[in-house]
């Protein structure tokens, strides 16, 4: 039989909504902006922390350890919220509670008193990523077809952005604390222009209400793994580019950081393009190639540990993760069975394990054996994405 490959067309649930389709666009791109630039505004102080706490690597890493838990142990509520109070409502709490939690570490002279703002940080950044990916499903269905996967090119853009000031904040030699009170008051300069342009929610019913806990549905599940798999990919990538390209493609030290760079490039130009290949081949076709492309990077970074090959391999990474996570968010807001919010939280759950757990399994096989069959065993999870997509028949 032959496969339908367009996707289908997505019902306006917001015929209502006073706002063009374009300014709800914007309103939510600009809150997966914000959010990236929260996210990297943190990142690109921890060196600076860690000196001034005179953190040693082993104690630093445990303290960091806090920011995942935090977001992990709120994962079980932050669906439900989403659903009773609906995301608008939520953004416009836990947004700036975010930023607010990152002034909080800025305050931090200690490594437990880090670790505390860090678990916070990473609870009201939980509420903050279920809430808006909710939203994101709300804003496609509101623009009649597939841009969850600019969303999260937003989210890119607003990393690189947070990256760049903050090296900007560093050269200014101005304080985590006051640099990171900057952008809290830039992020609740934005909340307060653009809240107004986020959609509202379909209320609750009772059942939905009642329910703290939902027993994950089989799809949901399947979705969660892919998301996994995804997300180990990109952890691998996050951690480990650096280190492989020193170490194995014995890359110059001016040239080191070329591996993560050619991938985060690729990620968030494949974002930017993703929506426009979905809308023409639907998504359980591209999901197929992307683990496909996936597996071809890393396997060609690992067969040929050379300068060109690897940096070739891990642009194709980029451009094979680019649009997986928005497409399996898109996939969950869209069940009928389970409200956006739980759902998205659920698949979320699973993905977000992957994130965790994806650069340890690198560095145990890396121990055992070599970083070249990390990297292997990582190329695998593309094809375990293939093959996983494949059997799904819920997938257009």
């Amino acid at each position: 039989m032959s496969e339908i490959i367009e996707a289908p067309v997505l019902q306006n649930p917001f015929q209502d909504h006073p706002y063009s389709k374009k300014r709800v666009r914007l309103a939510v791109s600009l809150f997966y902006f914000g959010q990236g630039i929260v996210f990297a505004s943190w990142a690109s102080r921890i060196p600076d922390l860690k000196a001034s706490m005179q953190l040693s690597d082993a104690a630093l890493g445990s303290i960091l350890l806090a920011l995942p838990v935090g977001q992990l142990l709120t994962m079980p509520i932050s669906g439900r919220l989403t659903t009773i109070f609906g995301s608008r409502r939520m953004l416009t709490i836990a947004t700036p509670l975010y930023a607010l939690a990152l002034t909080f570490i800025g305050l931090a002279t200690a490594g437990w008193q880090l670790a505390l703002c860090l678990f916070l940080f990473g609870v009201s950044g939980n509420l903050c990523n279920i809430a808006l990916n909710t939203q994101g499903v709300s804003g496609e269905k509101y623009y009649g077809k597939p841009i969850m996967t600019s969303f999260h090119g937003a989210w890119s853009v607003g990393g690189f952005s947070g990256a760049l000031i903050g090296l900007l904040m560093i050269n200014l030699e101005l304080s985590p604390y006051i640099h990171f009170c900057i952008i809290a008051l830039l992020a609740w300069m934005h909340i307060a222009i653009n809240y107004r342009y986020l959609l509202g929610g379909q209320k609750p019913t009772s059942t939905e209400k009642s329910k703290l806990f939902t027993k994950p549905q089989g799809v949901l599940v399947q979705l969660g793994i892919i998301g996994f798999c995804s997300m180990a990919t990109e952890g691998a990538m996050f951690d480990w580019s650096g280190v492989y390209f020193k170490d194995i493609v014995k890359a110059p030290q001016a040239l080191v950081i070329l591996g993560y760079t050619s991938f985060m490039i690729m990620m968030a130009t494949g974002r930017f393009l993703g929506d426009k290949v979905i809308a023409r081949y639907g998504r359980k076709r591209l999901l197929q190639v992307s683990g496909v492309i996936i597996s071809i990077g890393m396997f060609t970074s690992v067969i040929f540990p050379f300068l060109i090959p690897s940096v070739i391999g891990f642009m194709l990474v980029g451009i094979g993760v680019s649009g997986i996570v928005p497409m399996v968010y898109s996939i969950a807001g869209t069940n009928t069975k389970v409200s956006p919010g739980i759902a998205i939280a659920m698949v979320s759950g699973v993905s977000y394990f992957g994130f965790l757990m994806g650069p340890p399994l690198i560095g145990y096989i890396s121990a055992l054996s070599s970083l070249r069959y990390s990297y292997a065993v990582i190329g695998c999870f593309g094809l375990l994405i293939t093959a996983i997509v494949a059997k799904i028949s819920a997938i257009k």
